[in-house]
């Protein structure tokens, strides 16, 4: 808490001195506008088996978001609600095993709703008030919103948006967008900047939600962030700078590390972890074709309940767009590496936390998340028209120390369980699963869009030791989105 107010002490004072030494804005106003989503999405899973026949089931995810939204002159609000449903939740994929866990999402949602097949609930998922200073990027923002580090600018080209927004954003702060609950922050953002440079620092207290239905209530988990991003080259390269402070303050609840499950349980101290990093976003035009890279890296150092904590990450991968055909097709490759912990009685914790992230976005499969994971991908994106894209991937996938664990999650959800999850990792060496995947996203109307994806992962030793009868799984769904924007104006009489 003291560092969060710390941090809302500097953002106050940072927003003053642009609000003393800008001059005023240009009057800017809007009629409110009342906007509405809603994504249906019909999920089909087929998990790792212990023993024959593997479970198999489906399960609904249903999303509402609805509210008001208005700029007058300085100011903006925002009110947004949402009602999340599950539908048809499997009462069998939770396995008595620890090991073996749950058996997919259909598992993770009944768990995290007191096994409950038809969770629901309403809940208040924005509610801010925006001020704005002169120059029109600076602005103060107080209440509960979304964040996603990593999206501080936004690129016209769309060759560096798409790399911004699907493989630089969410790596350690997120809404965690794919879920059905999704998460927001009760605190502050600040920004200043002008068209080639950006400022942002954020404080914030997560809610609950992701896969818990009920948003309304926070968690003991805080986060601070600072980001400082420019444009470069004539926009042709985007570099950031960033620091986070993050602490996790529910100490009634277990751990998810390698310790032994006793050592973890007497360990009550608060999680205190500082990631520190950069990015880089790089194309290089090439007749009617693009060429283009991509480098992340942080570092962590910290504590880890009664454990010190050091541990790093990084990914390097690249692509040729090749634009000038008919169907744009993009080839791309890369490498993600992040630390995993070695011994587990050193009283060090070397691997890499995704504190708030949003796994999905990098594991479109989600049976694994970042951490102590190295994968080696290629992605293949074509464009058939402008309103359909196809993607493809192949993902090598490897437990960076087999002596750790094989995590999936994406951090604090709720004040019950720890976020994560881990399943131990095989004395026969850390090779995860190689995962294919194909997935069509089509634009039906300005309103509506459709997205249909399928998965199959081949388990390699470390799923053949938890999962022995069947070490393939597979996971698809068809998802159906549609948004609304309407100003609401005043007949005249």
């Amino acid at each position: 808490m003291r560092t969060l107010i710390l941090a809302g002490i500097l953002i106050h004072s940072t927003v003053a001195v642009i609000a003393q030494t800008a001059a005023s804005p240009a009057a800017t106003s809007s009629a409110p506008h009342f906007f509405v989503s809603l994504r249906e999405r019909t999920n089909a899973t087929q998990w790792f088996a212990a023993s024959d026949p593997a479970i198999v089931y489906g399960h609904q995810d249903s999303l509402l978001r609805f509210g008001l939204t208005q700029r007058i002159h300085k100011f903006e609000y925002v009110f947004d609600l949402q009602q999340a449903s599950e539908l048809f939740l499997p009462t069998d994929a939770v396995s008595p095993i620890p090991a073996q866990g749950q058996l997919g999402l259909g598992g993770t949602y009944y768990a995290a709703n007191g096994n409950n097949t038809f969770p629901a609930a309403f809940s208040l998922r924005q509610a801010f008030a925006r001020f704005y200073f002169d120059p029109a990027k600076s602005n103060l923002r107080l209440g509960r919103f979304e964040f996603i580090e990593g999206q501080e600018m936004t690129p016209t080209d769309t060759t560096v948006l798409w790399l911004q927004n699907n493989r630089v954003a969410h790596h350690i702060i997120g809404n965690f967008g794919f879920s059905n609950a999704q998460r927001s922050f009760d605190g502050v953002t600040a920004r200043a900047g002008s068209p080639n440079w950006d400022l942002t620092l954020m404080g914030g207290r997560a809610t609950q939600g992701v896969f818990n239905m009920n948003t309304n209530p926070e968690i003991d988990v805080d986060t601070e962030y600072l980001a400082y991003t420019r444009y470069l080259a004539n926009k042709h390269v985007i570099v950031r700078a960033f620091a986070d402070g993050y602490h996790d303050g529910r100490t009634h609840i277990t751990k998810t590390d390698n310790r032994p499950a006793a050592v973890r349980a007497g360990d009550h101290e608060n999680i205190r972890i500082g990631t520190f990093g950069g990015s880089m976003i790089a194309t290089i035009p090439a007749g009617k074709s693009t060429v283009e890279g991509v480098f992340w890296f942080a570092g962590q150092t910290g504590h880890w309940g009664v454990l010190s904590h050091g541990a790093s990450a990084f990914t390097a991968e690249g692509g040729y767009r090749a634009s000038g055909l008919s169907w744009k097709p993009w080839l791309r490759a890369g490498i993600w590496r992040s630390t995993g912990d070695s011994n587990n009685a050193d009283g060090a914790h070397h691997t890499f936390f995704t504190l708030l992230n949003t796994p999905r976005i990098y594991a479109r499969f989600p049976f694994f998340n970042p951490m102590n994971l190295t994968d080696e991908f290629v992605q293949v994106i074509v464009d058939p028209g402008p309103k359909l894209e196809f993607r493809s991937d192949l993902h090598g996938l490897k437990l960076t120390q087999s002596a750790d664990l094989w995590y999936t999650g994406g951090g604090p959800f709720d004040n019950t369980v720890f976020g994560v999850t881990g399943r131990p990792g095989s004395r026969y060496g850390g090779s995860l699963a190689t995962l294919a995947d194909i997935s069509g996203d089509y634009k039906l109307t300005p309103q509506i869009s459709l997205s249909v994806y399928y998965a199959h992962a081949f388990g390699r030793t470390t799923v053949a030791s938890i999962y022995p009868a069947v070490t393939g799984s597979n996971y698809g769904y068809f998802e159906f989105n549609y948004k609304l924007d309407k100003p609401i104006r005043h007949k005249a009489k």
